[in-house]
């Protein structure tokens, strides 16, 4: 892969990390709640979604999901109900105290194992963005050279941005943490953003692999 198609690839990654989605949404939401640093957990889970991704696109499974339209619509529906059930439990998530008061009740360590599965169920029952990471990678390989190296490249390329826009989503929302000190604003905060996550569920419920 010569530098010219790195960068170009490069451009088309920073444009599909930085554009806000489930897994923003997913970052922003906790960031505000939690604090920035929980949400690096978040970000990692992100990042080894996208790792599978990846590995699932350049090992040819992406092309067979692009095919059959039954394995496609039942990762899609999984993905669909699980963002579906992430703005349910948001809504009706209850806010009887300060932030602080919520990060005293719930254990750092659980929660950050929490957000780090989430996080990744976020990036993995997505199927479009298997058929997208399928049909992008072969555009940037040389098959006249190693494909190892090639694909290594693409997937820390796709890792390391994702990570760093997601962080700094994350370190923007976090500066909302002392506007959100009183009940009342984390329930309407919870309740929006509940709403969107139903939204993208239903956007990705009604999607197709075309």
């Amino acid at each position: 892969m010569s530098l010219e198609s790195w960068i170009i690839y490069l451009a088309l990654v920073i444009a599909a990390t930085a554009t806000p989605g489930p897994a923003v949404l997913f970052i922003v939401t906790n960031s505000a709640l939690y604090g920035w640093k929980n949400a690096t957990y978040i970000a990692l889970g992100n990042i080894a979604g996208l790792m599978i991704l990846g590995i699932v696109a350049i090992s040819g499974l992406g092309t067979i999901l692009n095919a059959s339209a039954s394995i496609f619509n039942a990762i899609k529906y999984f993905g669909a109900a699980y963002l579906f059930y992430l703005g349910v439990k948001l809504i009706f998530q209850k806010t009887s105290g300060s932030i602080s008061t919520a990060e005293q009740i719930i254990p750092s360590e659980i929660k950050s194992n929490r957000l780090f599965v989430q996080a990744l169920l976020v990036a993995v029952s997505n199927p479009k963005a298997i058929v997208f990471l399928t049909a992008l990678f072969p555009q940037f390989i040389n098959t006249h050279s190693p494909l190892f190296g090639q694909c290594l490249v693409l997937l820390i390329t796709l890792m390391l941005f994702s990570f760093s826009f997601l962080m700094f989503y994350a370190f923007l929302a976090q500066k909302t943490k002392n506007w959100l000190g009183k009940p009342n604003r984390i329930k309407y905060f919870n309740r929006s953003s509940g709403a969107v996550f139903i939204g993208f569920g239903i956007l990705l419920a009604t999607s197709s692999n075309k």
